[in-house]
């Protein structure tokens, strides 16, 4: 009688030819996974080169056409300079014409800007931050109001706050542009999120315990931390209304008032009419000149884009 035999699993460890095997088909798996990667990078690297020629590209446009006379201006190819570069002399041309009026209207801009703009960011910040910390009869329909308020356009209210700013008898003044300038929806919204997060409670509360009022605490300790989001807020109404057109053309009818935009827009009208000063090369060099001052802003405050301020002031 025979003793039946049972088949054991072999342990015999691979092949050196396996081991080689699997190895290269890793790395073969490694190379295509890279050369796909790259042809995505590549990809990306193009379409972002192209935004950013396309972006760059009328600022190109603006600096080459205000180094150029009126003349050269109508004559010579546009997007290259010419000969003589007449940058400076445009530049003194413009601050110096019409007695002084882009001076003027410089300086109206710049008045509605630090005013209303100023304004409707203290105005946002400090409305956001009460209705995201504090709990009042009614939150939810101011809520509903805000979101209201930021899906209607601003053109859609220039004509009935023109006809209220009528009866009021502020129109042609600087109050029918600071006043409606105040109010940000979107400002107050963002503020509002933003410091739902960024303005621990347990900060809030251990402040008081302390003894601290309400006002102190907005000011010594959560302005701090929503230095970001105020940030934001003042870029967005910053530009705004230093961009601000049609509420300006509608409300004011003396040139005395005109910011640059209309006061510009003017400018460019009279180039355009029989009779009147062809001056192309100024409304350009103008144009540029308005654009500095929103460059200037961007690149001083973007250092204060930082998030997470609050994180480690309250530990777990």
């Amino acid at each position: 009688m025979t003793q039946a035999t049972i088949p054991v699993p072999s342990t015999t460890a691979p092949t050196r030819g396996a081991r080689s095997s699997s190895r290269a088909t890793r790395h073969t798996r490694s190379l295509g996974g890279r050369g796909v990667h790259q042809r995505r990078s590549i990809l990306l690297t193009i379409v972002m080169s192209v935004m950013v020629v396309y972006a760059l590209f009328p600022l190109f446009w603006l600096f080459v056409s205000s180094t150029k006379t009126q003349s050269e201006l109508l004559s010579s190819f546009g997007l290259w300079f010419s000969g003589d570069f007449s940058l400076f002399d445009n530049i003194a041309q413009t601050l110096s014409y019409g007695n002084g009026e882009f001076v003027r209207w410089f300086g109206n801009t710049l008045l509605y800007v630090v005013v209303g703009a100023g304004g409707a960011t203290l105005l946002a910040a400090l409305g956001g931050y009460g209705l995201a910390k504090f709990n009042f009869p009614g939150k939810k329909g101011v809520f509903a109001v805000v979101l209201g308020a930021v899906a209607i356009p601003g053109t859609a209210l220039a004509v009935p706050t023109f006809l209220m700013f009528s009866q009021l008898g502020l129109t042609n003044t600087p109050w029918s542009i600071i006043l409606p300038s105040l109010i940000s929806p979107f400002g107050l919204y963002l503020i509002w999120t933003y410091a739902l997060d960024a303005v621990p409670t347990e900060v809030l509360e251990a402040a008081r315990m302390d003894g601290a009022g309400e006002m102190r605490t907005f000011f010594t300790i959560s302005l701090r931390l929503l230095t970001p989001g105020i940030v934001t807020v003042l870029l967005f109404t910053v530009v705004a209304t230093w961009n601000n057109y049609f509420l300006p053309l509608i409300m004011l009818s003396e040139p005395t008032w005109y910011p640059l935009t209309v006061g510009l827009n003017q400018w460019n009208a009279q180039s355009q009419t029989v009779g009147g000063d062809a001056i192309y090369n100024l409304v350009v060099t103008g144009s540029l000149l308005t654009i500095v001052p929103i460059i200037v802003a961007f690149l001083f405050l973007q250092k204060y884009w930082q998030s997470g301020l609050s994180a480690g002031s309250v530990k777990a």
